[in-house]
């Protein structure tokens, strides 16, 4: 059984302020667990019901372990429906990317996104065509959100996300930068080379003008029927799998 203040403190951390006060996120589910079990991040403590299996997660001896009630798990989980397992995992401090970290690739930009779902949803498109580095600006959803960790369904432990000062970031390289913008060249008539950074904006208002500036090359998804815009996940979705395809040319 949780003390209460053991549950106030991983109940704060479906909230930024203490998530970066204490240095530790939230995971639920098995399967997500299993994927940050076997990557860099450190695991703090592992919290199960007694309907929960552990052996499933096979957990190095070392990650505290700990079982609790249904009650308990509720009164922690973000979820409305709670999985039987949750875990406590330390956030990394990821050097900060260079040069060479970034040339022959491509990597993802994201300026002001703001709902959690579409982050983990391009954190998960991300890890499916292989993109390794997501950088954001500092205004754009936590990735240690619970709803974003939920979303990208375990990826996150295999995409390292960033958030800075983009304006300064962009300047610092010597990368083709591709601007997500509606009146840029049509994608599937654009040649991405083999290395570059995909700038995708806020979901209303897009990329904004002095971020804007700094693009080499405007890109669109050219749009034939009426709708106004796509879904920020969705165009993602569509970049990657084109630059992909141009990759392998």
């Amino acid at each position: 059984m949780l003390s209460k203040s053991q549950i106030n403190s991983l109940k704060s951390l479906q909230h930024k302020k203490f998530r970066r006060e204490q240095g530790f996120f939230l995971v639920e589910g098995s399967k997500s667990i299993v994927e940050f079990n076997n990557s860099p991040y450190e695991i703090d403590t592992v919290y199960y019901t007694t309907a929960f299996d552990s052996k499933v997660l096979n957990l190095s001896h070392k990650i505290n372990s700990c079982e609790i009630s249904v009650n308990d798990l509720e009164k922690v989980s973000s979820l409305k429906t709670p999985q039987d397992v949750i875990a406590k995992i330390k956030i990394p401090e990821w050097a900060a990317l260079s040069e060479k970290d970034l040339v022959g690739q491509f990597s993802l930009v994201l300026d002001g996104v703001q709902d959690p779902g579409n982050l983990g949803t391009i954190i998960r498109i991300a890890d499916w065509f292989g993109i390794r580095h997501i950088i954001c600006s500092q205004d754009t959803v936590d990735a240690y959100n619970p709803k974003v960790v939920q979303a990208s369904m375990g990826s996150l432990a295999r995409v390292k996300v960033y958030d800075t000062d983009l304006t300064n970031f962009l300047q610092k390289f010597k990368l083709p930068v591709f601007g997500a913008l509606l009146d840029g060249a049509n994608i599937y008539h654009t040649d991405f080379g083999h290395e570059g950074l995909l700038i995708l904006g806020n979901e209303g208002n897009g990329i904004r003008r002095e971020v804007e500036a700094l693009v080499s090359h405007a890109v669109t998804i050219p749009r034939i029927g009426k709708a106004e815009s796509l879904n920020v996940g969705i165009a993602t979705a569509l970049f990657c799998s084109e630059i992909t395809r141009n990759t392998k040319k």
